[in-house]
């Protein structure tokens, strides 16, 4: 079952019957196997009863019944109670682990190349990228896993996955402004290794960049079935003004205009299984951030009980031995 954080905080706190469930609960229609045992056995005793040697005594019968009655049937109890054990065991029972939701692996991979100093976010749009960052960071599930990294040219890890959100925000702020190009595809491919690095936790990446793929190894469509295969889903924010935004003259004195690939974008979040988001000013970043953090889906996480059920079922199983078998037996 997949949640918004919020709603599972709503249904701990309402202790919701959502605490317990059973992972395998068609196993406990084995439980019907147990009526039918105790019914042979009570007719398997029956014939045995008739059987016995005939007292002299009814009064002696009589007492001697009321004796042994309990010891007889006591290691049948306990059998049933260890098969009825096992039982449980196969069905998995879980609880609900005191967070109630399993961490995410959430993988930041920023842009970095030369566009992202056009200012027309203030001061710079790589600037108001980290601030943002930086904001919705400081906001996040304390044990979300969170990792950066940097693409421009190539790409290159400026944060180890860690819980630790001082750690990242410290880092994200030291990220310079480069002169690089755009590697969308080497930056993705670095973000979902790292998501997939910690195991047993979803993986999430969120791609923000203000440009067009144009340099590194990997291209944004291998990228995107690297994602696809290792089971990552990637969020994408598009970076960038309505108007085109000047950058500089290139060697030929022809003027350079940061270029937006939306359809690039969109085609990685939706093949992903994740969400496209456009951002035309810091607020807009800053609000569309902080919208994706409250809206990442949680896994409900459970501890198992299985173990602790078999530890029943074995120490009543030496239980019974030692009643059957044991020097100071009280089976008969």
């Amino acid at each position: 079952m997949k949640l918004h954080l919020i709603d599972i905080l709503e249904i701990k706190a309402e202790g919701d019957d959502m605490e317990f469930e059973f992972e395998f609960i068609n196993a406990l229609f084995l439980f019907l196997i147990i009526p039918g045992i105790t019914i042979f056995y009570i007719k398997s005793n029956s014939k045995n009863r008739k059987s016995v040697l005939k007292f002299s005594s009814l009064q002696i019968l009589e007492k001697s019944s009321s004796n042994n009655k309990f010891r007889k049937h006591f290691p049948f109890g306990i059998t049933m109670c260890v098969l009825g054990m096992i039982i449980i065991a196969l069905a998995n029972p879980q609880i609900l682990t005191p967070d109630g939701v399993k961490p995410i692996n959430f993988v930041v991979v920023l842009d970095g190349s030369e566009s992202m100093s056009a200012t027309d976010y203030s001061p710079t749009r790589l600037e108001s990228a980290k601030k943002s960052i930086i904001s919705v960071t400081s906001e996040m599930n304390p044990k979300n896993n969170v990792g950066v990294i940097l693409f421009e040219t190539g790409a290159t890890t400026i944060s180890y996955l860690t819980p630790s959100k001082e750690k990242t925000m410290n880092a994200v702020s030291s990220i310079k402004q480069t002169r690089g190009s755009t590697a969308i595809g080497d930056g993705i491919v670095l973000g979902v290794d790292m998501a997939s690095s910690i195991p047993d936790k979803k993986r999430v990446v969120l791609l923000l960049s203000d440009g067009t793929h144009n340099s590194g190894f990997a291209t944004t469509t291998e990228a995107t079935k690297y994602a696809i295969n290792n089971n990552v889903q990637i969020h994408t924010v598009g970076i960038g003004s309505e108007k085109p935004i000047f950058l500089r003259n290139d060697i030929y004195g022809e003027p350079q205009y940061v270029k937006l690939d939306e359809d690039t974008l969109m085609n990685i979040s939706q093949q992903t299984g994740g969400s496209y988001f456009k951002s035309s000013n810091p607020e807009m970043l800053q609000d569309v951030l902080f919208t994706i953090n409250s809206e990442l889906e949680y896994e409900m996480e459970y501890d198992s009980l299985r173990d602790w059920c078999m530890v029943i079922a074995i120490a009543l199983s030496l239980i019974n031995i030692y009643i059957v078998y044991g020097k100071y037996r009280i089976a008969q």
